[in-house]
Order: structure tokens, then sequence, then C-alpha cells
């Protein structure tokens, strides 16, 4: 990371950050989501939710808000809600219909525990509190901010957004000779949406200009699609334990990756390329405050799980 820390600036520790940030997060969840009537369900919820993760997502939001002169609890709701509805599609994705996965950051997957039919519910629930929480927790913020912002995590997880993204990878699996434009708009469907509504909503809840959205908008865009790039690599090189994941799913499913169409060398310089793109859309942001952001890129780059 120290590659692209700006000599001038104190040195950023990311680790204490991701800490801080990621506790934070998570208080904020737990309270969000109690255990309450019907016990079933929330219980459900409350499994997935909070079963850890890297809360790349959240994080974002929370940095991106920050980065244009905004409060974190101005923010806060729509990071938890981004991060519900990230719980959202995992156990939807982890269900036999779809990916039929057994594991999920190192626990058994929903479905397993609870059963599909609770993990379905689980997980529509997820989604419906997700844009009920930042419709009435969202404080400190003008009305019309808090739609703009409604209206963008909507379509980024709509037909246009994640769900097309899914589709797509769905039917894509088996497939020979995809193009690397085909997978590029599954991935930018599926994995970068969700990680560019958190940019968007932090800017948009923290008062940014549109020029700032939209420069966020497309640097969570570089490292959506950079995170996908990654996890492809990872599915091939690292063990189940080492993911807490299963590994090589990909390959058994015959789906569409990276390393399928380019080869593990050419993914890796596309990975680099994805991130040096990134970082050059945070040039002319305030150096100190951008520097979380810039570390969250390098983190999504070189993870090992």
């Amino acid at each position: 990371m120290k590659e692209d820390q700006d000599p001038q600036l104190p040195i950023f520790d990311f680790k204490s950050f991701m800490v801080d940030k990621v506790n934070a997060v998570n208080q904020a969840l737990d309270s969000a989501v109690p255990l309450r009537d019907p016990v079933k369900i929330h219980e459900a919820m409350r499994y997935s939710l909070l079963a850890g993760g890297k809360r790349v997502r959240p994080v974002l939001c929370l940095a991106a808000c920050d980065l244009v002169g905004g409060k974190e609890s101005m923010v806060m709701p729509a990071a938890c809600a981004l991060e519900m509805i990230h719980t959202m599609s995992l156990v939807h994705d982890d269900l036999p219909c779809m990916d039929n996965d057994d594991l999920r950051r190192g626990k058994p997957t929903n479905h397993k525990v609870y059963g599909e039919d609770i993990a379905v519910l689980a997980g529509d629930a997820l989604l419906a509190f997700s844009f009920e929480h930042i419709a009435v927790s969202t404080v400190g913020v003008t009305p019309d901010r808090i739609v703009r912002a409604i209206g963008e995590l909507a379509k980024s997880i709509g037909a246009e957004g994640l769900a097309a993204g899914q589709v797509v990878d769905i039917t894509s699996e088996g497939l020979t000779n995809v193009g690397l434009d085909h997978l590029e708009f599954i991935h930018v469907h599926k994995t970068a949406p969700l990680l560019e509504a958190a940019a968007v909503l932090g800017a948009i809840l923290g008062g940014g200009h549109d020029e700032d959205v939209e420069k966020l908008r497309k640097f969570a865009r570089n490292i959506g699609l950079l995170f996908q790039v990654v996890d492809d690599i990872l599915d091939v090189t690292k063990s189940s334990k080492e993911l807490g994941k299963t590994a090589g799913k990909d390959l058994v499913a015959d789906k569409v990756t990276y390393p399928k169409s380019m080869g593990i060398n050419k993914s890796k310089e596309f990975a680099e390329k994805l991130k040096s793109d990134a970082l050059e859309l945070l040039q002319g942001f305030d150096p100190e405050k951008s520097t979380p952001l810039i570390a969250l890129a390098n983190y999504i780059a070189y993870r090992q799980n």
C-alpha cells in the first residue's frame, strides 16, 4: 500500500481504520435488527447479517461521506442498508436453485441452518427493511437527498443492476468463447452495483456536489470490477479454509471468469489497471480525506480472501 501513500501525509493505519469502522457498523446493524417476534425470521436475518464479513460496502459509504464533508451519523443508516442488501444477495445466492453452496464466511449457509423457505424470507425481509431503515432512520439530511439516495439504491439492485448481472451470470454457465465484454457486463451489473451505490449514497447523503458524486461513482465502478477480478483469481488459487467459503466452485459450475477467459497473469494485470484507474479519479479531492479510499482500493486489490 505504501506505493500509493503521499509522502507528505502522515502514515495511514488502514487496519485500525477498518477495525474502528467495522465495529461501528456491526454495532449499528445489531441495533437495527434486534431479536424480536416472530423470532425465527429475525434469528435467520441476524445469523447471516452478523456473521462477520469484510464490510467493504458500508465502510466505502462512510469514507465517501467523509470525503465530501459529511458526518458519519448522516450516512450510517444507508451504510447498514447496503450491508443488509449485500447479505440478502449472499443468502439467496447460496440457495440450491442458485449457486447451491454450503459454506459462507466460514459457517453453514443460511438455508443449511434454517431451511430454504426461511432463508428466502430472511433475504426478502432484509431487502425490504434496508429501504425502511434509510427512510426512517436517516437524520441531518434533507428529504430530497434521502429520496435521491433511495432511488439510486433501488436502481442498483433491480433489473438494470444486481438482478441483471445475476441473470446473465446464470445463463452464461457452460458457454464457451464468451467475450470479455460479456464478462464485464456480468460483473459491472453483479458485483459493482452495490459498491457503486455505497460510494454514491455516501456522497449524496454527505452533501456532495453532482461532480463529486459522479467521480465517486466511476471510482467505485472500477473497484467493484476489481473486487470481482480478484475474487475470480482467489477462487482458483486459494483453499476453502483460506477463503471461508467453497473454493473452486466457479470451475465446478463451469462459470465464466476472468482467469478462464484471459488466464491468471492477464487477470492480475487487468486488476492492477483497474486499481490505477480508480485512484486517478480521486485526484482533486482533499488528499488526507481521500487516503482511506486509496487504502480501500489497495485492500481490495491485494486481499487474500
